[in-house]
């Protein structure tokens, strides 16, 4: 693999995950307005409207990740957005994350879309180790990731300040003799 510059569409039954693209500017701003969509991804900065066309607009052009959409096939809209990055090209490794907007959460989107992007890392890439962190304070995530695949690895203590409190980060991974023998049991 020498770059993230495929940017594929995949299908499942509830999400379709497509390249991030300038329109997308406008539902990914106003999801970055959810008190609890900051909270559970530990979003300190703002941004502006410019600020989120822009980035939108560059997803295309980037070779050393993976930003996508996460579109509600029932409605046709925008519901949140993943990433594949950190790629570590000498380890065969790179971290995932992932924001749901509020319209998008408790209907099984984020599972979905996560077990979709997930799969089409291990079969189409050279990756062996998938990461991420999540805050203590997430079960609901957590147990997605569990069922995923994801393992415990480890906790970055008191990571995230917010209103006042110190939380914990877990940090989670795949392997990709996990992801293989969780798919030959499908």
């Amino acid at each position: 693999m020498k770059s993230f510059a495929d940017k594929p569409t995949l299908t499942g039954e509830r999400v379709m995950l497509r390249s991030m693209l300038p329109e997308d500017a406008e539902p990914f701003f106003a999801a970055l307005d959810d008190e609890e969509g900051n909270r559970l991804t530990g979003t300190h900065a703002t941004f502006t409207f410019e600020q989120i066309q822009q980035w939108a607009a560059s997803r295309q052009e980037q070779t050393d990740r993976l930003d996508l959409s996460i579109i509600d096939r029932a409605t046709g809209l925008w519901a949140g957005e993943l990433a594949i990055l950190d790629w570590d090209e000498d380890n065969h490794s790179c971290g995932f994350r992932i924001a749901i907007g509020p319209n998008g959460r408790n209907r099984g989107l984020g599972s979905e879309a996560t077990r979709l992007v997930i799969d089409y890392v291990f079969e189409h890439l050279p990756i062996n180790r998938i990461g991420l962190e999540v805050f203590d304070f997430n079960p609901r995530a957590i147990h997605v990731y569990e069922r995923a695949g994801f393992t415990r690895e480890g906790v970055l203590r008191s990571a995230l300040h917010w209103d006042g409190a110190y939380y914990d980060a877990i940090l989670m991974s795949i392997l990709r003799d996990e992801w293989s023998a969780r798919r030959a049991g499908r």
